[in-house]
């Protein structure tokens, strides 16, 4: 699938009139869905429309958009008062730089009542307006690598409030003593866009961090695989979650689409049939019945009862067989499918892990997995398939905010992965312009630019909202190579015509 994208623009800046209008078009949008559209995000001042660019046409969705009314009876915004709790890192430095002690902060942070101009960034992390002149301040200059689960903070003119221990770059005030998500909830987040936040200074303990959501069966049906140990990471994937980032949720799905894609094929499963992804080590498992599997990827080699086998190739098990993988020094992540499926619960219509939204987990030792279906298929060999060299180059489209000095320094020079997962790939080497932004939808595989010039390739568990300069997307057929990249992986830009 090869995603386009394109921003309907609604003002210049943040302004509560034009972010309602834009809130009513978005509904509207979704109301009366166009097929090939994946998704719909708001942010504060524009509109992101997502859409498979093999089934449908920038014009066509254009022209939806254009003839979609958005005339309506507004909801009444409800406005939340939110106890919190105000020890954060960051209250002495924001007072400090803004020449006022902890308490005139923490009053005029109070005083505001804020507007919820849109959802993102991770689920139901709430973008708040507007913070007080003399409390504004621009974005830290590095990330924290993690910030504490809800996390008051402010940048600029924005205030917020982290659902989830995540990366960030806002400077921290307090914390409030209600979860504004729980996966568990009927209604996991609890705030929504167009409502109004006050912050009431409390003293009393926040109350502890919400459970994550199980999608795999305790106790399937079709009992096939145990964990005897798990690997680095391995998680469930499907084709991901879609329609969904208004809330927050991340995309998830394969980094690597086609070999996930394969692997599904050897096994004979129907497309986006929910498998494994496999990271760097891989699991230890033991069959617990007779049935077929196939692994695909370069990173890892699949070992059946001592013995090595090739991958790309679906393969006979037997009830007590003992299955590992052998790790390679190319590429991170390999799949294993299971011929009928593998048995899952789904969440917002997929069972894909979404790591940051705690929908979903990792596998450990002694889970159990299922078959969704027992299938009988032939084992299948692909071929001709290669590893990948070291080193990757990767064609670049312009970004949201492209810029000619920007695409410059990315295209000559090289890069290093200094650190990879699945939301994201940090850069090292040259310095590349970069800044804020009004926070906006985020284009899976953007190449996003910090303003201290580091620049992070955006994947599938990407924050769906943020505030950095994107001056450059990751071309949507070497998006995959993105995914495939590790600690230390070298790489070239250049951009495609």
């Amino acid at each position: 699938m090869h995603l386009g994208g394109v921003y309907l623009h609604f003002s210049s800046g943040p302004d509560r009139t034009a972010n309602r209008a834009l809130h009513a078009k978005a509904r509207a949008l979704l109301s009366t869905p166009l097929p090939g559209v994946t998704d719909v995000i708001p942010g504060y001042t524009n509109l992101y429309i997502e859409f498979n660019a093999d089934s449908v046409s920038e014009r066509a969705v254009l022209e939806w958009a254009e003839t979609t009314s958005s005339n309506g009876a507004e909801p009444e915004p409800k406005t939340f008062t939110l106890a919190t709790r105000f020890d954060g890192a960051d209250l002495s430095d924001v007072a400090e730089q803004r020449g006022l002690s902890e308490s005139e902060v923490v009053r005029l942070f109070c005083e505001t009542k804020y507007h919820v101009y849109a959802l993102g960034f991770t689920p139901g992390f709430p973008f708040l307006g507007d913070v007080p002149e003399a409390l504004r301040l621009p974005r830290r200059a590095a990330l924290r690598a993690s910030v504490p689960v809800n996390s008051v903070a402010l940048a600029n003119a924005q205030a917020g409030i982290y659902p989830l221990a995540s990366p960030g770059g806002w400077h921290l005030l307090g914390r409030t003593l209600e979860n504004i998500y729980d996966p568990q909830r009927d209604s996991p987040i609890l705030l929504e866009p167009g409502q109004q936040v006050l912050f009431s200074p409390s003293g009393a303990a926040p109350e502890p961090p919400a459970k994550g959501l199980e999608l795999l069966p305790p106790e399937p049906e079709l009992p096939f695989l145990r964990v005897l140990e798990p690997g680095l990471q391995d998680v469930v994937v499907d084709r991901g979650r879609f329609l969904a980032g208004r809330f927050g949720f991340a995309r998830s799905g394969p980094l690597d689409a086609p070999t996930a894609g394969l692997a599904n094929k050897l096994a004979g499963n129907p497309p986006g049939t929910p498998l494994l992804e496999l990271s760097l080590t891989g699991p230890r498992l033991e069959v617990l019945r007779d049935g077929v599997v196939a692994v695909t990827g370069c990173a890892l080699w699949p070992v059946l009862n001592g013995e090595k086998l090739e991958p790309f190739q679906s393969f006979a098990v037997a009830r007590g067989d003992v299955l590992s993988f052998e790790p390679t020094s190319v590429g991170s992540r390999s799949y294993l499918a299971l011929a009928g499926g593998l048995a899952s619960d789904t969440f917002k219509g997929s069972a894909a892990t979404d790591l940051r939204g705690r929908i979903g987990r990792a596998l450990y030792a002694g889970d159990m997995l299922g078959l969704a279906a027992q299938r009988a298929v032939r084992p299948r060999h692909f071929r001709p398939y290669r590893f990948e060299t070291e080193g990757s180059t990767l064609r670049i489209l312009p970004g949201p905010q492209a810029d000619k000095e920007a695409l410059k320094a990315l295209t000559q020079h090289s890069f290093t992965a200094a650190r990879a997962d699945r939301m994201g790939v940090l850069l090292t080497g040259a310095e590349v312009p970069g800044g804020e932004v009004i926070s906006e939808a985020a284009p899976l595989g953007a190449v996003q630019v910090t303003p201290g010039g580091q620049p992070i390739i955006l994947l599938h568990d990407r924050g769906t909202l943020g505030g950095y300069a994107k001056p450059a997307v990751i071309h949507p057929a070497d998006l995959h190579k993105a995914g495939q990249l590790r600690v230390g992986s070298r790489l070239n830009f250049i951009q495609s015509a």
